[in-house]
This record gives C-alpha cells, sequence and structure tokens, in this order.
C-alpha cells in the first residue's frame, strides 16, 4: 500500500540521517579530544554549512554540540546503536538530554519502538517517571531484567502496575463512581494514552 510504501521510505530516510548524525558526532569528538578543535572551530564549522548548504537544516552548531554528545553517550554501548536509527532525532536528543543512566535510555528507546510514541508522547512518558514507576513496581526482578523489564517474547511488559492520572486532579477524594467515569470520559485521550498501546 502507499501508507506502508512511504512508511518504510520514511524509515530508511530517518535511518540515514542518524548514521550520518553519529559520524559527524564521532568526527568531532575525536577532534576535540585530540585538542584539535575547540567551541570557535565548530561554531565555523556551523557558519560554514549554513553558508555553503543555505537549504540544509539541522547543523546549527547547538545541533553539531548534540551530535558529539550523542556519538559519546552511546560508542561504548554495542547494542544500542542499532536502536537509535529506529527513532527520530528528535527523540534521540530527548533521551540524551533528559536521561541520566545507560538503563532508563534503554527503557525509553525501546518504549518508543514498541509503542510507536510520537515525541509529544515520549515527553509525556518522561515528565510523569515511567521508568522508575516501572523499576519501583518490579523490585523483585533482577537488575539485568529491570533495565528493560522485558517478557519472554523481548517485549516491554504490555500493562503497568500502576498509572498516573493526573487529568483527574479537579475530582473530590470523595466521589462517587458515575463521577469518576464521567471523568474518565472528559480525559479519555490522556486515560489511554496512560494506559498504553497495548492495552488499546
Amino acid at each position: 500500500s502507499i501508507y506502508s510504501a512511504k512508511n518504510n521510505a520514511y524509515k530508511s530516510i530517518n535511518k540515514e540521517l542518524i548514521n550520518l548524525y553519529w559520524q559527524i558526532g564521532e568526527y568531532i569528538s575525536k577532534k576535540v579530544t585530540a585538542k584539535l578543535w575547540g567551541k570557535s572551530v565548530v561554531k565555523n564549522l556551523a557558519k560554514y554549512i549554513q553558508q555553503k548548504q543555505p537549504h540544509l537544516k539541522g547543523y546549527s552548531q547547538r545541533n553539531l554540540w548534540r551530535m558529539k554528545q550523542f556519538y559519546e553517550v552511546y560508542k561504548d554501548n554495542e547494542k544500542l546503536p542499532t536502536l537509535l536509527a529506529q527513532i527520530s532525532w528528535s527523540h534521540n536528543v530527548s533521551i540524551i538530554s533528559r536521561c541520566k543512566t545507560v538503563e532508563e535510555r534503554e527503557f525509553y528507546i525501546r518504549l518508543i519502538i514498541k509503542e510507536k510514541l510520537s515525541f509529544r508522547e515520549l515527553e509525556r512518558q518522561i515528565n510523569t517517571s515511567s521508568f522508575e514507576r516501572v523499576m519501583i513496581a518490579d523490585e523483585g526482578l533482577s537488575p539485568a531484567l529491570k533495565t528493560i523489564v522485558k517478557n519472554k517474547d523481548d517485549d516491554l511488559r504490555p500493562f503497568k502496575d500502576t498509572y498516573i492520572l493526573d487529568f483527574l486532579d479537579d475530582l473530590p477524594k470523595k466521589h462517587k463512581e458515575t463521577e469518576l467515569q464521567q471523568a474518565l470520559v472528559s480525559g479519555i485521550k490522556d486515560f489511554i494514552l496512560e494506559l498504553g498501546k497495548d492495552f488499546s
């Protein structure tokens, strides 16, 4: 179908773009580490790209430093680079800038791939501390299993033990079941997002 062809084309383009950003990040990292480059060189490189290729987007000084950070964060992790090309650059930037550990990054990368999360949905998952909530709920798991929270099919657990229903904040503490139902219907989109795509 046209949709699947477009989707495959997008995935292919995204993969090449992420690989390009990885290579640029590696190049900059090695130059900076060898003390051959400093901030001014990267700044001048960004200006040079903008002058020579004004139609190209995403090569600002800030984004070039992000590419360097992207490479440095994952360069010693053999299994993650293949997953990184399956998610968008904006997803990757959000994860490297907001997640502190390898385990947390891998959790959100796998969650994006499995649930096909949009950038907005990813931000919501991070803002509501999904990783921390899963870790707390799974105290009995071994550290290796906790890192990814997988079932036997190598997928993320389909149902969570705890949910953040912050859209029900206006509901009084003492409420009737009908009031809860009305509040859930009013916030049905947020409710389904919180349950996850497997539930819907």
